[in-house]
């Protein structure tokens, strides 16, 4: 998944539908000269729901729709007749969407699964009848309820893909072209800094038929969490990911330094970042030998598994494979 059309952040303005008003009606029948109360309930406002798509993976079908509104309820009717519910409106999202309202920055709800609904602004409750207010001492009530009104509010949802890996390095680190030599996936391959300006998923096969998603995120800079480069618009796609990747260039100048500052943005960002697991890949090692290895090996952060990979020659992608797969079982 790479495009130009990858949306992650949309803001449109959602209304309920009202709920129809209770009906004040009394039963008129030929020789029933005082029928009793027989108004019926308003029907309920349509509600705004969010139901997940494992379909779609991108907020772009609802770059463009600003306002979503939802139907109103009907009004009651005599004969005890309940008013139709208004025609609730559904919103398909990608998961690992979140919604916020915007004046308050409040989580509504996050979808995570295929199928999921969640009602995001409810719909207004429809009025009651007067046969509703019918009691031993008021055989006549003269009253009905109006119908709820609606909610009108402004929402945010936001996008963080979901994925088993999360690659996470500099610009020009090489990511792009790792992705696109363990999977399908076509991102868009340049010998200059933020080339990928779009997250890009691919399904890496593994042995026996197994397999599992990694993602590209666009590449970090050093002053990411406080807005620098593409700031936090591409840190949060990291938060969903079971594993991070760490992808460091065999001809940078301090591998342990350049691992340094990324941990350092990730912990001002999100401390929790911390907690996923995490694998240093050691790209462009073609251009090494056994001894540069063993010497750049003094420099590699002790913590963590680590392995020399070559996208160019293939060189350690089995073996990166399988620590990543060993990491995520």
């Amino acid at each position: 998944m790479s495009s130009p059309n990858f949306i992650d952040y949309v803001k449109f303005n959602s209304r309920s539908g009202h709920g129809g008003a209770g009906c004040l009606h009394f039963h008129r029948e030929k020789f029933i000269e005082k029928g009793g109360p027989d108004g019926g309930d308003g029907g309920r406002g349509g509600h705004v729901i969010l139901r997940g798509n494992a379909q779609l993976w991108t907020l772009l079908h609802l770059k463009y729709r600003k306002h979503i509104l939802a139907e109103n309820g009907k009004a009651g009717e005599g004969q005890n007749r309940t008013g139709a519910f208004g025609k609730d409106e559904i919103i398909e999202v990608p998961l690992g969407t979140v919604a916020r309202r915007a004046d308050t920055d409040e989580v509504v709800c996050e979808i995570n699964e295929d199928g999921q609904e969640v009602i995001l602004t409810p719909g207004g409750r429809g009025g009651k009848g007067n046969a509703f207010f019918a009691t031993s001492t008021n055989q006549a009530p003269q009253h009905a309820q109006p119908g709820e009104p609606g909610i009108e509010e402004w929402i945010v949802l936001e996008l963080k893909l979901l994925a088993d890996v999360g690659l996470v390095g500099f610009p020009n680190a090489g990511k792009s072209t790792l992705l696109s030599v363990v999977s399908a996936a076509k991102p868009k391959i340049a010998d200059y800094a933020f080339t990928t300006l779009t997250p890009n998923l691919g399904v890496v096969k593994y042995r026996d038929d197994r397999s599992f998603v990694m993602a590209d995120i666009p590449g970090i800079i050093e002053g990411a969490a406080e807005g620098r480069g593409l700031g936090i618009r591409f840190l949060k796609h990291i938060e969903r990911n079971s594993l991070l990747l760490f992808l460091i260039p065999a001809d940078s100048k301090n591998i342990a330094h350049e691992y340094a500052i990324l941990i350092n943005e990730l912990r001002q960002y999100n401390p929790e970042l911390l907690d996923k697991k995490r694998i240093l890949a050691i790209s462009k090692s073609d251009m090494l030998d056994e001894e540069l290895k063993a010497e750049l090996r003094h420099e590699i952060p002790t913590e963590l598994p680590s392995v020399f990979i070559s996208a160019i020659t293939n060189q350690g992608i089995t073996e990166l494979k399988d620590v990543i797969w060993r990491a995520l079982h």
